[in-house]
């Protein structure tokens, strides 16, 4: 049954495990161009938040931007009646809102199933009051742009340096489709934030003086924004206290000299197993990215391994071995447990120089 707005929609299909959250996945910018499959059984039950709330610096409290970014919604079954103290509107209203289609009644466990076998791939999902013409979407689908060549950066990036705080110390987030979230969470250390665009140069950032920067997550393929690469590479060089998160990870790792590759079917969900090296902790972490930095490239750089995924041993943490720079593949401000990973920001706070910085 479709559900949301009457529309047809291409992305690439992929799926995510986490059990609660559909607000803030459907919000993440890392979701651009994609049709997200949610595997939990029941969707909608406790509807959409009051979208005007904002906390003191004017940032959305419940939604990661400012809309959904996602291009539809694959589900198995929808609660059309929602229940919460701060219900707003169903998920079915929000989607029409948005005009984004959605489909629920499908065997979610069988297509994770064939997406985990088969990969990640294009999707077509059509809503329509008349008869859908299979054969005529299927030609439809094989014309659609594919995901790995899309350009995201216009999308999802701020076109103009925004503020939020008055602080005499500023950190600058440079944005490739940065979460609400981490500008919560880095204002909470204490700091003035500029979040600028995904191109901004390396002079520009550095005239805001800031005691440190922290590069996005984002959608897409990292070797898409050589741009920012060059901002990160100078980063590096200067010796800047810096912090990657998701496709920021992954951007420093290329600027360091490694290599990225594209996962199968990705990390999507809030239950990813990372060990630390430092401490062999090991935490349950909040993930959503399709690429990850090539454990063997990292040999030659002068990067050493930080965290690493308990399931499949791929990268999940990054150090440098002489430059204050570290890079962390998986969402510390999305904190599942809820305070898991806050310490990676410590960890930035601690390169800055604060002698108050805590694990």
């Amino acid at each position: 049954m479709g559900f949301g707005y009457t529309s047809t929609t291409f992305g690439e299909a992929v799926f995510n495990t986490g059990m609660a959250g559909y607000t803030e996945a459907l919000t993440d910018p890392s979701y651009s161009g994609q049709i997200l499959t949610l595997t939990y059984p029941l969707v909608g039950n406790y509807g959409i938040p009051d979208q005007s709330a904002k906390d003191e610096d004017g940032i959305k409290k419940y939604f990661e931007s400012d809309k959904i970014q996602v291009r539809g919604l694959v589900v198995h079954e929808l609660s059309l009646t929602a229940s919460h103290w701060n219900l707003s509107m169903t998920l079915d209203e929000w989607l029409y809102d948005e005009k984004i289609p959605g489909i629920s009644g499908i065997d979610t466990r069988a297509l994770t199933r064939k997406l985990r076998t088969s990969g990640v791939m294009m999707a077509a999902l059509a809503v329509s009051e008349t008869e859908i013409d299979e054969n005529e979407l299927k030609k439809k689908l094989a014309a659609a742009k594919n995901y790995n060549s899309e350009e995201f950066m216009d999308v999802v990036s701020t076109k103009e340096p925004q503020i939020y705080g008055n602080e005499k110390d500023t950190v600058v987030i440079v944005d490739t489709g940065v979460k609400n979230a981490i500008l919560r969470s880095v204002r909470k250390l204490g700091y003035k934030v500029i979040k600028v665009p995904w191109n901004y140069s390396i002079e520009k950032i550095l005239s805001y003086n800031p005691k440190g920067v922290v590069l996005s997550n984002g959608p897409g393929d990292p070797q898409k924004c050589a741009e920012t690469m060059k901002t990160a590479k100078a980063l590096i060089d200067k010796n800047i206290p810096t912090l990657g998160i998701c496709l920021g990870a992954q951007i420093l790792g290329i600027a360091g000299g490694a290599d990225t590759f594209k996962l199968k079917y990705g990390h999507r969900g809030q239950n990813k197993s990372c060990l630390d090296l430092d401490n062999n902790q090991v935490y349950v972490t909040s993930q959503n990215h399709g690429y990850g930095i090539d454990p063997d490239s990292l040999k030659k750089t002068n990067f050493k391994l930080w965290f690493t995924n308990a399931d499949d041993k791929t990268v999940e943490g990054i150090k440098h071995k002489e430059k204050k720079c570290i890079a962390v593949q998986f969402h510390p401000e999305a904190s599942p447990g809820p305070f898991d990973c806050m310490f990676v920001f410590e960890e930035l706070k601690r390169l800055m120089g604060e002698e108050n910085a805590k694990r």
